[in-house]
């Protein structure tokens, strides 16, 4: 019977006699794939793992390792059955901790090739990650070096020395000692480890079943000796920290159980160290510190999802009813003496002896294999990340068949280098720290996701809070620093030094950044919290909105005001002309990404904000209305200034960009070809706006209550060599009178207060602290020079400003105005009301009048100033005045070098405390 079906087979096999032509029921010609093609495309296919052989057989037998068999007479002997619980609770607790984070994790989407890794990388972004990864590959990499010599060392405990009848030391060797005999059994044992990886984790998971029923047997004949083995008198080993030859295995007696109840510290028979809690919970640990055994295979699981939470849990559940029942056995039915004094007593009271020893020889197998692969997937994944650059691309070589072979020689390679030194016991303390480190880690990978109030954290692992996360990460640390605090110490050092190295050296990542989820959590609860209601000129600071037509010719400008923000609000706005109704997508959004690389290559602290709109004057409203959020918005408006000058390319010419290659650009481009694909040339002679609308955008600010500043000459402005003028020639000068107002000599209105204001925080900045600033006060004959000195003098004491005052006589400049007046002296007026606004009689300002004033602006004093902060007078209400207005802000400005146009009106200034 002829199958029916729409789905087409694709050629697998270039053999035209392995396919045949058949006709669907659609009319396509579809080709059938022969079974054997389809069996060779399935054996080309990576084999995955289910729960049972990739998470709990591989976690079981870390978690077991030798601890089952050798250690766990040796806490109840020491610490007393009670202290015994109460360690498996604590060390349980804090590992179940760590489960349920991994569990939340793994559950919250895809899981790749690292296990923990892939984990913390991906949560905490590519710093912590690679970090952490990397001590956690060499932790994986030295705890397979100890569990290869510890296999080492108990095959030469049977086999290498032979006891004559008498129980004394003889010569005769079944099998050699030595160091290099060691190293040469060490390099064997690690060679089939290396061959079973080599193959693929399908024969590792076969490999390490064959050795879980074999432990499986052993732990099955433990439990029954306790109940069929009679007492007997154990004989213990030779020590030279203890004089007893021989202790009773009593079976089960009450009177045994209740001399093993209470702690009962000793010295180690074998190290000669006395035993305290702290030590004895150290070796106990170790044996749960192989959690992470399945999730490292989380690139070979079907489901890594769905079996690491089920397969993790399982095995800690087993191992902790298993070290329980042991506990409880022990305690039962052997004596104090023979738990002190023999680790390897199940051995002695076995149904048959070697049972024991093969079960310490199949696990510590498999805890040397488990650590070996885990090594080399962390590896593979450290290399396909490239967080390393090309040092690890040799890693991510694969099989057909997926297996990452290269990061399995090179994994070999280094556990090989590690058993040249022979005993590790000083390493065991950094590898078991190390692990606690990762897991630590996970925990706090856990928590920042669980905090961030992410909405796409969402696992389907829901028995986790926050609370389990920080007694997981503080159940970590203070195990590492019970173990040793020194080591530790060196540890989360060495881990800080990765991750400024991996932060600084990196490429930037695309997976996601939990830091930037965790800065917008808190700073939208700070931003309720900032009430407007409640601000207070005492904490008045500038939040600007600078207006940028194109940063090739506004370098200097973005970094003065940079300078003068004084940890404010500063944002650079920038205005497409156009309508949205004519375009097919919206301009502004393929444009954020360079404006950003602009921010980040001039090293300034600023938001980037623009808009479409159909004028210039209606997208700087949209600007000022839309800029900033709840408490922080804009309140000064900087513009550039409109007058002729030829735009100067200062983006070409600044140090950040000079042969700097753009995010995500290749750096063979030369840097022009750079900065044309990010702003347009300049132009010259084409403007978007008139003079007429460029002033009604300075009305338009003054109508909302923003503060406006317009600059002139910054296109030139250096601000690498305005700094670095030798000490006592840096100056900002400072002119708080109105000079388009020859009748005024007010200096204390709001206006002239904002401009002292401004250059305080100016010179407050770092980088300006050693400029001095000069203020200039314009007086007349027949006025005392001393009054008003002393008076500004008084204010600025008051108002905690340190500045040089000067005195300007000007009376050659105002007979200029008067002379055009026709009039003796300025008409009898409120000053104080009138100095902030245009004068009436502006049309009939001279522009030698003009001129003049700027003459003695520009001959006052040496050396020249590095920046003028000058008095903004208010724009005429009538807007046919506005050319007139503009012609004479030209005047007055002229030729001055780089100069801030300022017009305050919100108050500034306080001299309550």
């Amino acid at each position: 019977m002829t199958e029916r079906t729409p789905l087409l087979h694709y050629r697998l096999s270039t053999s035209v006699n392995e396919t045949e032509q058949r006709s669907s029921p659609v009319g396509v010609a579809v080709e059938r794939i022969p079974a054997a093609s389809r069996r060779k495309a399935s054996k080309s296919r990576p084999q995955k793992l289910s729960t049972f052989f990739g998470v709990v057989i591989p976690t079981l037998l870390s978690m077991f390792s030798v601890v089952v068999f050798l250690r766990i007479g040796f806490v109840v002997g020491q610490c007393g059955l009670y202290q015994t619980f109460a360690m498996l609770f604590v060390a349980y607790f804090i590992i179940s901790m760590t489960v349920l984070s991994v569990c939340a994790i793994s559950t919250n989407g895809a899981l790749d090739a690292g296990g923990a890794y892939y984990m913390i990388s991906r949560a905490l972004g590519p710093e912590f990650g690679g970090s952490l990864g990397i001590m956690f590959f060499f932790a994986n990499v030295c705890g397979s070096a100890l569990y290869v010599l510890g296999l080492v060392e108990a095959v030469l405990s049977t086999f290498g020395v032979q006891e004559d009848v008498s129980g004394l030391s003889s010569t005769q060797h079944v099998l050699p000692v030595g160091y290099w005999w060691s190293l040469l059994y060490g390099t064997v044992i690690l060679l089939v480890c290396l061959l079973v990886c080599l193959v693929g984790a399908h024969i590792y998971a076969r490999a390490t079943f064959l050795i879980f029923l074999i432990v499986m047997l052993v732990l099955a004949t433990v439990f029954i000796s306790f109940f069929a083995v009679r007492p007997h008198v154990v004989q213990l080993p030779v020590s030279n920290y203890s004089r007893v030859h021989s202790a009773n295995f009593t079976g089960f007696k009450l009177d045994t159980l209740l001399g093993n109840l209470n702690a009962d510290y000793t010295v180690d028979y074998t190290t000669g160290t006395m035993m305290t809690f702290a030590t004895v919970f150290a070796v106990m640990f170790n044996g749960c510190t192989g959690i992470m055994a399945g999730s490292n295979m989380s690139g070979d699981l079907k489901s890594p999802s769905y079996s690491i939470p089920r397969g993790t849990i399982t095995a800690v559940i087993f191992t902790f009813i298993t070290y329980t029942l042991l506990s409880v056995l022990v305690a039962c039915s052997c004596e104090r003496l023979l738990l002190q004094k023999d680790y390897s007593f199940l051995q002695d009271i076995n149904l048959w002896h070697p049972f024991v020893i093969i079960g310490v020889y199949s696990s510590t197998l498999s805890a040397a294999m488990s650590n070996l692969i885990g090594a080399s997937r962390i590896l593979y994944a450290l290399a396909r990340d490239e967080l390393f650059g090309r040092v690890l691309s040799p890693a991510k070589k694969t099989s057909r068949s997926g297996n990452p072979w290269a990061s399995v020689l090179i994994s070999w390679f280094l556990v090989q280098l590690v058993l040249f030194s022979g005993k590790l016991n000083t390493i065991a303390s950094i590898v078991t720290i190390f692990f606690l480190l990762v897991y630590a880690a996970v925990d706090l990978a856990c928590l920042a996701l669980e905090w961030a109030s992410a909405p796409n954290f969402r696992p389907t692992f829901r028995y986790f809070t926050w609370h389990t996360c920080v007694l997981g990460i503080l159940g970590c640390g203070v195990m590492m620093f019970l173990i040793n605090a020194i080591y530790a110490s060196a540890s989360i050092a060495f881990m800080l030094l990765l991750l400024l190295v991996i932060h600084y050296l990196s490429p930037t990542s695309s997976w996601g950044y939990i830091s930037q989820a965790l800065i917008f959590h808190q700073v939208r609860k700070y931003l309720l919290m900032l009430d407007v209601r409640k601000d207070h000129v005492k904490f008045w600071r500038p939040q600007v909105l600078l207006m940028v037509a194109n940063p090739r010719g506004s370098v200097g400008l973005i970094t003065f005001i940079n300078d003068m923000k004084k940890s404010g609000l500063y944002v650079l706005g920038h205005i497409t002309l156009g309508d949205l109704e004519s375009l097919p997508s919206d301009p502004l959004q393929s444009r954020y990404d360079s404006w950003l690389s602009l921010v980040d290559q001039l090293n300034i602290k600023a938001f980037v904000n623009l808009t479409l709109a159909d004028s210039v004057r209606h997208g700087v409203q949209h600007l000022l209305f839309i800029s900033g959020l709840g408490g922080m918005r804009p309140n000064t408006l900087v513009l550039g200034f409109y007058d002729d000058c030829t735009p100067q390319d200062q983006l070409q010419d600044a140090p950040a960009f000079s042969g700097a290659a753009v995010d995500g650009l290749g750096p063979s481009q030369d840097s022009e070809e750079l900065l044309g694909l990010q702003f347009p040339g300049l132009r010259t002679g084409d403007r978007d706006l008139g003079p007429q609308e460029y002033v009604s955008i300075v009305v338009d600010a003054v109508k909302m209550l923003k503060n406006v500043a317009l600059a002139r000459y910054f296109g030139h402005f250096d601000r690498a060599d305005v700094l670095n003028q030798p000490r006592g020639s840096l100056y900002v000068d400072v002119w708080p009178l109105n000079l388009l107002r020859p009748d005024s000599s007010s200096y204390v209105d709001t206006c002239s207060l904002f401009l002292l204001q401004l250059a305080c925080v100016l010179n407050m900045a770092r980088a300006w602290k050693r400029a001095r600033l000069r203020l200039f006060l314009c007086v007349e004959e027949g006025r005392s020079p001393q009054g008003p000195e002393e008076k500004l003098g008084q204010l600025l004491r008051e108002l905690r400003m340190s500045a040089d005052v000067f005195m300007v006589p000007w009376d050659h400049v105002v007979a200029l105005h008067w002379q055009r007046q026709g009039v003796p002296g300025p008409a009898a007026e409120d000053e104080e009301d009138y100095a902030n606004s245009f004068p009436s009689n502006a049309t009939r300002l001279s522009d030698d009048y003009i001129r003049a004033v700027n003459q003695l602006v520009l001959q006052r004093p040496d050396p020249p100033p590095a920046v003028r902060f000058l008095y903004l007078p208010r724009p005429p209400a009538d807007t046919h005045r506005y050319p007139t207005y503009l012609h004479q802000l030209d005047l007055l400005t002229r030729d001055l070098g780089p100069t801030l146009l300022i017009h305050g009106i919100t108050p500034v200034i306080t001299t309550d405390l």
